[in-house]
């Protein structure tokens, strides 16, 4: 603490800052520490709230998956009629996978794969794609309350990787998934479509390893 100290000292005398004592939340991320046993929980219940009210899905009902194995999204789905066209031209679109990434990057790693997939339609999205968004608004007002817990005695590196076949209907390519953990707890996570396209699953399963290995090391 003497350091610390020591430190905010000189900060205060290059910079106008005040302290403010432990921060308790920082960019729509809310800090709870549990100094008894030693663990800190990061949410984002806050900041999830706010944005289900900004697109009005706050009264939505809450499903129970990130996503749903009927969409079957592809870049052919583009609008065709000036219906589609002007249905389109009303929906924020790119502001709530935005917002949905947010969360995804922070603590919510449970929507990567979701995410994932919209995000491929930024350009020229059609209602099909809004309607699979506005599920992944309603699983996260359905466990707004999940956070990521840090602590316990156990401190161990853990990761787990896996691969899908030709998951991209546009370009038949893989999706490569793997999340790391400290202690039980994910700190680090993807859900990204691979460079090459695999011709076996082998392939892809290689693919997928490696990049996690890498991320590993």
């Amino acid at each position: 603490m003497q350091e610390i100290n020591v430190l905010k000292r000189k900060l205060a005398n290059s910079f106008a800052m005040k302290d403010l004592g432990a921060a308790k939340q920082i960019f729509g991320m809310r800090i709870t520490r549990d100094g008894k046993n030693h663990k800190l929980t990061l949410s984002q219940n806050e900041y999830i709230q706010k944005v289900l009210k900004r697109f009005n899905m706050h009264n939505a009902k809450p499903v129970s998956t990130p996503f749903s194995s009927h969409f079957k999204l592809n870049k052919e789905m583009c609008p065709k009629t000036q219906e589609d066209m002007d249905y389109m031209s009303k929906v924020p679109y790119a502001s709530a996978v935005g917002s949905l990434m947010y969360a995804m990057v922070c603590t919510r790693l449970n929507i990567a794969h979701a995410v994932g997939v919209v995000s491929r339609y930024m350009n020229n999205p059609v209602k099909e794609h809004w309607m699979a968004v506005k599920w992944i608004f309603r699983y996260l007002k359905g466990t707004k309350n999940q956070s990521l817990c840090f602590g316990g005695s156990k401190i161990s590196l853990q990761g787990y990787v896996d691969a899908d076949m030709a998951g991209d209907r546009d370009n038949r390519r893989n999706t490569t998934g793997y999340v790391f953990t400290i202690g039980g707890t994910a700190v680090s996570w993807v859900s990204k479509i691979q460079s090459v396209v695999a011709l076996s699953t082998t392939k892809a399963e290689y693919v997928a390893a490696t990049k996690a290995s890498k991320e590993m090391i």
